[in-house]
């Protein structure tokens, strides 16, 4: 039986996957803070489904991680589904600092055990790190600087990783996954009507097909890879001129 540990799975995006692959018949491990939440996600799937309170900001979270693959006996897929951060033109340092902890510093502890774990365990069959990024990482974005440069450090983090990987001859893929908007409780509160937001019926199973097909980058969907493909072409004296106050 196949088995994946998602980190932040108690909502949105990493719930979802979570259920989904629950129900395809592989062994899931789920983690996020709100154990409550986790508990309610056990109970659809019990056979399944295992779950671990863990806040990957705190000094245990490593500890944590590895006692839920324990609990599903390996681990041949990592989702990181956890982060925080978004609107925030009034720069408030909390928020900014809050959205740097989970989604650099959490982050970095979370994909950097998983990357020893196929290290040290050798595995003859081959593991997968995918991560929920985002579109925000391809520019830094004035209302939501903290979060488009973490998402940005997401990107490079895995690139680098995915060379390290190739040298030290390490049997595992890395799949960065950039979604554009997606309806969930991380743009619940923003006050504008964001462009092109999708549903996580729509997402979802394309998140999922870019992990099982091993894509190393995939960006949801289309219509933002146009959007971020111009952005790229945009040079910084002008996209400073550029409001994206949306």
């Amino acid at each position: 039986m196949k088995k994946i540990v998602i980190i932040g799975a108690s909502s949105g995006i990493g719930m979802r996957v979570a259920t989904d692959f629950a129900r395809l018949g592989w062994r899931v491990g789920i983690a996020a803070r709100r154990e409550e939440l986790l508990k309610t996600i056990k109970d659809q799937y019990p056979d399944r489904i295992e779950y671990m309170g863990l806040d990957v900001t705190a000094p245990d979270a490593v500890e944590r991680f590895y006692k839920l693959i324990e609990m599903i006996d390996g681990m041949d897929i990592l989702l990181y589904a956890a982060g925080c951060g978004w609107y925030n033109p009034e720069l408030r340092l909390t928020d900014d600092i809050r959205a740097v902890a989970v989604n650099v510093a959490g982050f970095t502890s979370i994909v950097n055990a998983a990357y020893r774990y196929y290290k040290e365990t050798a595995n003859v069959h081959r593991g997968r790190i995918a991560v929920i990024t985002s579109v925000a990482g391809v520019k830094g974005i004035g209302i939501s600087a903290a979060y488009s440069a973490s998402k940005r450090y997401q990107w490079t983090y895995l690139q680098a990783l995915d060379q390290l990987a190739h040298q030290q001859h390490v049997n595992v893929g890395i799949t960065d996954i950039r979604p554009g908007f997606v309806r969930t409780d991380l743009i619940k509160d923003d006050p504008h009507d964001l462009p092109m937001v999708m549903s996580l019926d729509y997402v979802a199973p394309r998140i999922e097909r870019a992990i099982l097909l091993g894509r190393r980058i995939a960006t949801i969907d289309s219509r933002w890879a146009v959007v971020t493909g111009l952005w790229r072409l945009v040079p910084p004296c002008l996209w400073k001129h550029i409001g994206l106050d949306l």
